[in-house]
């Protein structure tokens, strides 16, 4: 008896037939072998009528042509056939393209987060069917995007005679979002403020802070764990004053600062404690990756690929923060061998974005033993590997702790304030440091006198909102539920393919003329 695995990519090929073994054949589809049909009015290949919509599929082009005919002749062979693509909505769709190119009765589905023998053997041992839920989405996804794209593009976007190709239901919002950032800096009004400081003999820095109107309530000895620091590598702001608006206002505090003497008014301490990011979804690592590695998302897709397809890692295109209760258990075993400090009292669980599937795992080496000298990998993959491991690692540990120490200080009738954060214990920055640097203050006492030996005024300009890299891009489409995981990355790439957007300096999202004008046009064309 032989079997018959379907998976869409051909680089699992070797991995899985050395799994699966003798009585079994692997094939791979290459992804879509089935298109919509380039026929009917405007060629959208189905006909809108009431509340039903007929499609007409045709193979996607001469490859996919071949890729049926060499299925079909493997299915021949075969006693069993098992739908093996990918763990997702598109891949469910391009399992009911299979079945029906390949006139498959009841084809077995199974489905697997990771590329190891115990993961693919679990999954053949326990087969279901393909979901048509998950198929009808899917299909209706393809004629929803062939319906903006096809209508659009030619009733739209050719008639502007600009040069510009297509617009798309998430292609043209991601635009819209990098040219509204553009128009934002191009309205905006540069103005000059001064900010103000002082330093003390005694070896720290102090800012100007204008008078509240209520006084500050004493710090507690412990607080909430603070958020997370973003994983898009945004700068964070040099410290400053409170901004004065005129050189005389800036003169005028430097010259109190100078002539009276100055004090410690208060000192506030407390302890907080900093939990660890969790896991990395696709929105995440292509965050990261462009952030620490400077890779483009569909430059990581692509080694995120490669990594999967060798079974070093989990499915990358997911939104879910879970990791399966197994692959916890095996991290707390590293832990208690490797790092018991770090070992945190119970097993961390993260909560999942609202609009999230969470359809299978985050992203995660298969096995956490796999420490990354440990595998034979090199150049780009090892790098990713790298971040992949030691994120997950990472969010399983115990949390940092952190002193953090407020100094106000008077001078006259002018305050100013210094901050300081020492790190207690580092708990997960062991593998994952995204605090800023320790900052100390000297030890100081209330009504302390302190000794003057800078006070400067230094002019700034307030700057215009900076441009989207593609990381940030890449968050924000997340936050406001543009596009999917699976998307964001080509999204991106036929922005720059059709030169709607353009690289500057080879970090930030610049629209070109071409794409500013497409968006001018679809705005006046498309409600807000």
């Amino acid at each position: 008896m032989t079997n018959l695995l379907l998976i869409e990519s051909p680089g699992k090929l070797r991995k899985l037939s050395q799994i699966l073994g003798q009585g079994w054949i692997v094939k791979a589809s290459m992804g879509h072998i089935r298109e919509l049909a380039s026929d009917g009015e405007d060629a959208l290949g189905f006909d809108l009528e009431g509340d039903r919509i007929p499609c007409r599929y045709e193979a996607r082009g001469a490859r996919g042509k071949q890729v049926i005919q060499e299925l079909k002749q493997a299915v021949k062979q075969a006693s069993q056939v098992y739908i093996a693509t990918d763990p997702d909505r598109e891949g469910e769709t391009i399992g009911w393209h299979l079945q029906q190119a390949l006139q498959l009765k009841n084809p077995y589905r199974v489905t697997y987060s990771e590329i190891t023998p115990q993961a693919v053997r679990a999954a053949i041992a326990k087969p279901k069917r393909l979901d048509q839920a998950l198929i009808d989405a899917g299909r209706a996804r393809d004629c929803l995007d062939k319906l903006v794209g096809y209508k659009g593009s030619k009733h739209v976007v050719w008639k502007l005679n600009n040069g510009a190709k297509s617009m798309g239901r998430v292609q043209s919002a991601a635009l819209h979002l990098i040219c509204q950032r553009e128009q934002e800096i191009l309205n905006f009004n540069t103005q000059d403020y001064w900010s103000v400081w002082v330093e003390y003999k005694e070896g720290f820095k102090a800012f100007y802070r204008q008078p509240k109107t209520a006084p500050k309530t004493a710090a507690k000895t412990t607080a909430k764990p603070a958020d997370q620091p973003s994983d898009s590598g945004d700068e964070k702001a040099a410290p400053e004053s409170d901004r004065v608006s005129t050189q005389a206002e800036a003169d005028r505090l430097v010259a109190i600062a100078k002539t009276q003497p100055h004090s410690v008014v208060s000192i506030e301490g407390k302890t907080t404690t900093q939990s660890p990011p969790p896991p990395f979804i696709t929105s995440s690592l292509q965050q990261v990756a462009g952030a620490k590695l400077k890779f483009s998302p569909d430059k990581t897709m692509k080694v995120a690929q490669s990594l999967y397809e060798s079974g070093h890692i989990t499915y990358m295109r997911t939104d879910s923060v879970m990791l399966a209760e197994s692959f916890r258990q095996a991290v707390r075993d590293y832990l208690q061998a490797n790092d018991p400090d770090n070992l945190p009292t119970k097993a961390t669980s993260f909560k999942a974005n609202a609009q999230a599937q969470e359809a299978h795992e985050a992203i995660r080496p298969t096995n956490i033993q796999a420490i990354p000298d440990s595998l034979n990998i090199s150049g780009d993959e090892a790098k990713l590997y790298n971040l992949i491991w030691n994120r997950t690692l990472a969010s399983q540990c115990a949390p940092a702790q952190l002193r953090k120490t407020l100094v106000l200080t008077q001078s006259g009738e002018i305050q100013w304030e210094a901050r300081g954060q020492i790190l207690l214990f580092p708990g997960y920055t062991r593998y994952w440091n995204n605090l800023s640097a320790d900052s100390q203050l000297p030890n100081l006492k209330p009504q302390q006198p302190l000794t003057l030996t800078t006070a400067q005024a230094d002019q700034k300009q307030t700057q215009p909102p900076p441009r989207y890299t593609e990381p940030k891009l890449v968050q924000l489409m997340e936050r406001k539920g543009i596009g999917r995981p699976s998307t964001y990355a080509p999204t991106i790439k036929t922005l720059k393919d059709r030169t709607y957007v353009e690289l500057l300096k080879g970090k930030f999202l610049q629209p070109t003329n071409l794409g500013m004008d497409l968006d001018r046009a679809l705005a006046q064309l498309l409600p807000t």
